[in-house]
Order: C-alpha cells, then structure tokens, then sequence
C-alpha cells in the first residue's frame, strides 16, 4: 500500500502552525479491567500532547472487553473532552484485534500505540515521534529501565536474544507492546491472533526502517510470568518467528525437512530389522525398536504430506499474500 503523508515530514514549527482541526497524531491505547488507571493514563497522554501538539491529536481508548466499569468512566472521560474516542469490543479479543479495531476510527497520520499492561511514562513518545520525523518508519519503544518483576526480564532478554538471532532485527524489546509508527506501515500488516507481539518482524521483513528509542517504565503492579504455560508459549512464539519470516511462502521446506528426517531414520530403522530377520539372526516382532521405526516413517510421510497441502493452498491463494512493500514508483 502506497500513501502520501504530507504532514508527517514536516518540521516542529508547521506543525504547530498547522490547521487546529487538522489530527496528525492518532494514540491508541488497549485497555483491559484498568479502571484504577484510566484516569492516570488519560491526564499523562493529555498533559503531554497538550504541550507538544495542541490540538493536533487524538486519543482512542479500546475497551477489550472490560468488566470491572472501565466502559462507564471512558464514556465520562469521552463527554468531557472531544479528542477522546472510544471502542468497545464485545469481549476479550486481544491486543491485536484491538489496534485493528483501533485503527479503523482513527485519523492521523502517525500512530502512537500503548497497551496500559505496560504502564509507561507518556512523555517518552514524544522522543519515538521525533524518530518518526527523522525518517523511520517504526519505533520501538524500549522499557527502560524496567521496573517490572525480575524473572520478567530474564525472560524477555532471552526472549529478545534467540529472536535477534533468527531474524537478524537487534532490538532490546521487540515485545514491549509500545511503538510509534507511520500509518501506511501498520495499515499493510495484517494482523490477527497474538501477531501484535511480531508487529516488528513483520515489518521488518517488509523492509521498512525500524530502529528503538528508550521509553520509562512507571513503577507499579505488573504481571508475573510463572506459569508454566507462558514458557510455553514463548516457545511456540519462537516458531511463529521461522515460519512467518521464512516460510509462510514454502511451507513444505518448514515441514519437509523435519519430514525427511524422520523418514530417513525410520525407514534406516525398519531396513536394518528387515535384514536382521531375513538374515535369521533372531525374531523382531514385539521389539520396541520396530515400532519406532514404523513411528517415525509414518510422522515423517505425513509431515512432508501435510507440507505439500499447505504448499496447494498457498499456490491457489498467491495472489492475495504479499510479502514486499514498494517504497516509492518513479514513471
């Protein structure tokens, strides 16, 4: 997707001389069971745009699925102030089906994005947006320093490390669920499930300039990460890193290898024992050895079988995935 941003480039002084009714700058903040904080968050947004763009922002909160009366106090934030929006989702769709939901109401032309899980400190964008001006398409917001439980940390450097190693995109908190970006680039993602957590890669791999700006972490209650669930999850995080950054195209070369292996070790396994009986040095039935070879060249003729399907599938649907980004067209 191509789109002109005039106003985005533009220096500190024509922004400020812009047109009042003119909203360069859309916040959208996702808000789940946070009525304690709503209010704190809104003055800190309001206090600090107030200062840098008057008039020349707007705040859509998106309420995903809130319960404890956070519906009730944004619609009373929304009537006392008319650059306020808000969207109520249904129930508990999740961060990404949030900024989609976010996005589609909103009218600038730079994006600021923040989950309230987070709890940082409003006025760092202010830097984030600088680097917008300055010619990246995405930044990061990096917490820093952190201020949330110590194993969280562990985690997410960890986390961070074997990601910057598989993709190659250095950063210091590629999930922080904080970022300031150009309109157009979010808008040619499409984002569904927890893909918000990969909106860098995927942006990088569309070859976008991406880079990360330090942003204060406010002290506060934060989300512990020890259940055993979550490690999990960063696992299959790590495999939905390979598979969107190198083979959502060719799935049978994901599957295929893994696939072959198998294959190959069973089918060693069930030729050896076939020589072995044939040969009379002794029976085979029963052993467990049989049964891991008939196991895993099963497991591998269906992985590479299931491949093959995902490689159909993406044959028929082509034309409507798209994994290139044209920065400019000169006729």
């Amino acid at each position: 997707m191509i789109k002109t941003e005039p106003l985005v480039e533009q220096s500190q002084e024509k922004i400020e001389n812009a047109p009042k009714s003119v909203v360069l700058i859309s916040i959208l903040v996702v808000i789940y069971n946070q009525v304690k904080e709503i209010k704190n968050i809104y003055s800190d947004f309001k206090n600090t745009f107030d200062k840098r763009f008057p008039g020349h922002y707007e705040i859509i909160f998106v309420d995903d699925g809130s319960t404890d009366g956070s519906d009730r106090l944004l619609e009373k934030i929304k009537d006392e102030n008319s650059n306020v929006k808000i969207v109520r989702m249904r129930s508990n769709f999740g961060e990404a089906s949030a900024l989609e939901a976010g996005l589609q109401i909103s009218s600038g032309d730079i994006l600021v994005y923040s989950t309230s899980r987070v709890r940082i400190d409003p006025k760092g964008f202010v830097n984030l947006i600088d680097k917008i001006k300055m010619g990246y398409d995405l930044v990061i917001g990096w917490r820093y320093p952190r201020q949330d439980w110590k194993l969280n940390r562990i985690v997410s450097k960890s986390f961070n490390y074997v990601v910057a190693r598989l993709t190659g995109l250095k950063l210091h908190d590629i999930n922080s669920g904080v970022f300031v970006a150009k309109r157009n680039v979010i808008e040619s993602l499409d984002l569904y499930g927890d893909l918000n957590n990969f909106i860098p890669i995927l942006v990088y791999k569309l070859g976008y300039k991406i880079t990360e700006e330090k942003i204060p972490q406010k002290r506060g209650t934060f989300r512990k990460s020890k259940y055993i669930t979550e490690y999990f999850q960063r696992i299959l995080d790590i495999l939905t890193i390979i598979f969107l950054t190198k083979y959502s195209k060719k799935p049978l070369h994901f599957l295929g290898l893994f696939g072959i292996f198998f294959t190959l070790v069973g089918g060693a396994i069930d030729l050896y024992l076939f020589v072995y009986r044939i040969f009379g040095f002794g029976p085979i039935a029963g052993r467990p050895l049989l049964l891991l070879g008939a196991l895993l060249f099963i497991l591998g003729i269906q992985m590479i079988s299931i491949g093959l399907i995902g490689e159909m599938i993406i044959f028929t649907h082509a034309s409507e995935i798209k994994e290139y980004s044209i920065e400019n067209i000169c006729e």
